[in-house]
Formats: C-alpha cells, structure tokens, sequence
C-alpha cells in the first residue's frame, strides 16, 4: 500500500501526474486545483490513496491529507465514485465543500461536473453529520454547530447570499456569518447578521 509519493514531477497530463521517485515514475490521478498547483521538474509531495483491484491498480494524489480524507468520505455517498469526487474537489477546497454542506449548499454542491440537482442533495443529506470530522478548520465545524446539524435557517442563508454578492468569497462570507451568530444570537435576523458579519470581515 503507497501511502506517500516524494519526488519530482516528469509529466502533467489531463488527469493524471507522473511523479519520478529514484528513476521509478508513478502515475497518480489527481484534482484539476491539485494539478494546477504542480510544474514539471519541480519537487512534489502526494498524499495517496490507492485503489486494488482484480485487474488495476489506480493511485490518487492529493497535495493534503485533508483533501485525501474527503476523497474518501464523499465516495461514501451511494453513486459517487472517484471520478465524481475528484470533479467536486476540482471545483471546492476542502473548506468551501465543509462550508458548503453546513450551510446546506446545493448550488455550491452543483457546479461541479457530473453533480446534479439529486446527486448534491444526496451529498448534503449523507454528509451533514460526517462533515465536521473532516473539515480541519475550527471555523467550519464552529459553523456547523452555530448552524445546528448542517441545515441553514433562512436568515442565516440569506446573510451568506448577500454578503457574496458584495465581493467576498463563499467562504470568507459563512465564517463570517458564522461569528455573527454568536453575537447576535440565534434569533438574529439577515440585515442584523448582514451587519455584524460585515463587522467581522472588518477586522
């Protein structure tokens, strides 16, 4: 079993890295985000999940273990193989799918290739109490619990919508709405955690 890949990229494919290990090139499919960050020459450490099976061997390559952890955990999802969990880790880092399955998130879900309307609810659905554990950021499973098991009142939802649409990132815009709840309560409504989340990116 490869748990851990160290050495130097020979190739860049599509899908695919070639990582030569003291003259013994491996081949690793990886996330278009973990591609992206990786230059043929350059020294490279992959987080690996490996797959046996009666007529393969296949190897996953992931830049964290956090990332590999999601890996797995979404292939846990009836329907979802590593094709599907590599597109949704090509489209969200780890933090924005933690945020995005607190905030009960299908649009987020959606925008990754393959993922319809049912195949996101299904991810949110199965994922909403798993989540927290893989998430790595006290921010994320803080907002899961702010939250409470993963399902997004109204005003908190639309808090997060408008606090996006001025600018800030998905993620910037849930933890901020995330500190927000705890100051102003549970009972706050959207223009009073639009202002308070306001505050906190501020800072």
């Amino acid at each position: 079993m490869i748990g851990k890949l160290k050495g130097t990229v020979d190739e860049i494919g599509e899908d695919y890295v070639l990582v030569d290990v003291h003259g013994v090139c491996y081949l690793a499919f990886c996330s278009a985000r973990t591609l992206s960050k990786l230059t043929v020459g350059e020294a490279v450490i992959l987080f690996i999940e490996t797959y046996v099976r009666e007529d393969q061997l296949k190897l996953f390559g992931f830049t964290t273990p956090l990332e590999r952890e999601w890996f797995r955990l979404l292939q846990v999802v009836q329907g979802i193989g590593s094709k599907v969990a590599l597109a949704v880790l090509s489209t969200l880092t780890p933090s924005e799918l933690a945020n995005a399955i607190a905030l009960q998130d299908k649009t987020a879900i959606s925008r990754a290739p393959g993922v319809g309307p049912k195949v996101a609810i299904r991810i949110l659905t199965e994922l909403k109490n798993k989540a927290p554990a893989f998430s790595g950021e006290a921010a994320n499973m803080g907002l899961k619990q702010e939250i409470g098991e993963g399902v997004a009142s109204a005003p908190v939802a639309d808090a997060v919508s408008a606090l996006t649409n001025l600018g800030y990132s998905r993620d910037q815009a849930a933890n901020a709405v995330a500190a927000a709840l705890k100051n102003g309560g549970e009972g706050a409504d959207s223009a009073k955690l639009i202002r308070l989340g306001l505050k906190e990116l501020s800072r």
